[in-house]
């Protein structure tokens, strides 16, 4: 595996090399330091810790610091490890966007846009009640009936109602790299990628 922790820009759309327009989000993935090799031997498994994002010291908990300090590096904010990294690395090192090439396949990793309290329409779909009869309001958006009565007397687990709604670890596999602008730290993928302008996804193959 490889990987790297990078920041989503937003999107646009870009030509492809047969002329066909594509929607494309901007990641920005800014050298990511090196700050711990895992080994079977030590450890039990093998892995590369990668952190990005400058963090005051003031704000990190004395042991981060010196743990950073390993690596001749400040503390950071974002921390992620990679299991069974291809690519040989020291700690110290850098990982950039150029790990990565033109037309490859990758997996993206974030959290989806948080959405709250959602009630059944919103959340599942549901078309609602129907049209109001006498003596009933507000009743278009309302999930209808939920269980039986004598039998079986319970609501089913899994049952679809109102409640929290996004927030959600989502995994996009498969989307493709269209371009990758090594001076500005940019890589271009094919598609929609979860989460908010501004939120930290993981990249990796």
């Amino acid at each position: 595996m490889k990987g790297i922790i990078g920041k989503k820009i937003g999107m646009t759309s870009v030509y492809g090399p047969e002329g066909k327009q594509l929607a494309v989000t901007i990641i920005e993935a800014e050298p990511n330091v090196v700050t711990q090799i895992k080994s079977h031997d030590k450890d039990g498994y093998s892995a590369l810790q990668l952190a990005v994002g400058d963090k005051k010291e003031k704000r990190a908990t004395k042991a981060a610091v010196n743990h950073f300090a390993k690596a001749s590096t400040s503390a950071k904010k974002i921390v992620k490890e990679f299991r069974d990294y291809s690519i040989e690395k020291n700690i110290g090192d850098t990982v950039t966007v150029e790990i990565f090439a033109e037309g490859e396949k990758v997996d993206v990793v974030g959290t989806t846009k948080g959405k709250g309290f959602q009630g059944v329409v919103k959340r599942h779909g549901f078309s609602g009640v129907g049209e109001q009869s006498h003596g009933q309001h507000d009743r278009q958006r309302a999930p209808g009936s939920v269980g039986g009565s004598s039998y079986p007397s319970r609501v089913f687990k899994g049952m679809r109602m109102a409640g929290q709604m996004g927030n959600d670890r989502v995994k996009l596999k498969g989307l493709k790299v269209v371009k990758i602008f090594p001076e500005k730290n940019y890589i271009l993928v094919s598609g929609s990628v979860p989460g908010h302008i501004g939120s930290t996804v993981f990249i990796q193959k």
